[in-house]
């Protein structure tokens, strides 16, 4: 049995999806019963718990073998994963596969809110003697669904500079995370995970447009305009300024390398932009206010 913590999310929802393919039982940690994944069936096992309540969290842990550990993009993330740390520790000491992202490990990196979570959830780890592995992706292609609108529009717009990055298949993560949760090796190890190649953000507009059949010209906005534009759009600042010290660790170019982690573990390459593209069409041609996936 293993446990996916943010089971119904963007790599938590194809993880459970990947194991069962594999004829894996799942645990699936959700926050809300009612709303569970039509595609889940008898060997996907439900469990309600809360991230920041300790005591709900023994019976999601009882009897698993491993663990996905994937907390939320939030400010009591550090604390939330130390919680599933513990108890681990507290139940049958299973495997950990810590959802980290691109730059764990790595001192020359810039430092990134969202991320600060992880170095401490991996140094618990070492401090707890679990046996664990860590994935760091990289970006998501997924995110650029929430700009489907801007990109209709011809402009994508953000504070990315000019460098490369590898963005990712999050369904690749996820398949990723399958072969590790069932697989031999790769113990203590961070494995990075990050698309084909590795673009720039005008290569990534041209790509786009290309699919959609009209120009797109990659904007590059300065981080004050950036994080203007996201308050102005409601959103909290923590994550509006972790968004901004996210890209400008693209822009340094932090974030251009490609790992070998997707077709070592998988036998085929990681998914191109143009895969994403096509496999997510109605999503980016999609009038606005059609909820069509």
């Amino acid at each position: 049995m293993i446990l996916v913590t943010g089971a119904t999310g963007t790599v938590g929802r194809p993880l459970v999806s990947a194991l069962r393919d594999r004829g894996v039982p799942v645990r699936a940690l959700v926050r809300n019963p009612r709303n569970l994944p039509a595609e889940w069936d008898a060997g996907v096992e439900p469990v309600t718990a809360d991230l920041s309540d300790p005591a709900s969290l023994a019976p999601a842990l009882a009897g698993v073998d491993a663990v996905y550990l994937l907390t939320p993009v939030h400010p009591d993330a550090e604390q939330q994963q130390r919680h599933v740390i513990d108890a681990a520790v507290q139940a049958a000491r299973p495997r950990v596969v810590l959802h980290a992202a691109v730059g764990l490990g790595r001192p020359d990196v810039t430092p990134v809110r969202f991320f600060a979570a992880h170095a401490a959830g991996l140094d618990q780890l070492n401090a707890t003697g679990l046996d664990w592995t860590a994935l760091a992706p990289n970006g998501f292609w997924q995110n650029y669904r929430g700009m489907a609108e801007s990109l209709r529009a011809g402009t994508l717009a953000l504070p990315a500079g000019d460098a490369a990055v590898s963005y990712v298949d999050a369904r690749d993560v996820a398949e990723t995370a399958a072969a590790v949760l069932t697989g031999d090796g790769n113990d203590k190890a961070v494995l990075e995970v990050t698309g084909p190649e590795a673009l720039t953000h005008d290569q990534i507009a041209a790509r786009i447009g290309a699919a959609l059949g009209h120009d797109v010209t990659y904007r590059a906005l300065t981080p004050d305009q950036a994080r203007e534009g996201m308050l102005a759009a409601g959103m909290p600042a923590w994550q509006v300024d972790g968004l901004v010290e996210l890209h400008g660790m693209y822009a340094a170019g932090e974030a251009a390398t490609v790992a070998d982690t997707v077709p070592r573990l998988l036998g085929r390459p990681a998914r191109s932009l143009e895969d994403f593209l096509r496999d997510h069409a109605a999503a980016f041609r999609a009038a606005p206010g059609d909820d069509r996936r």
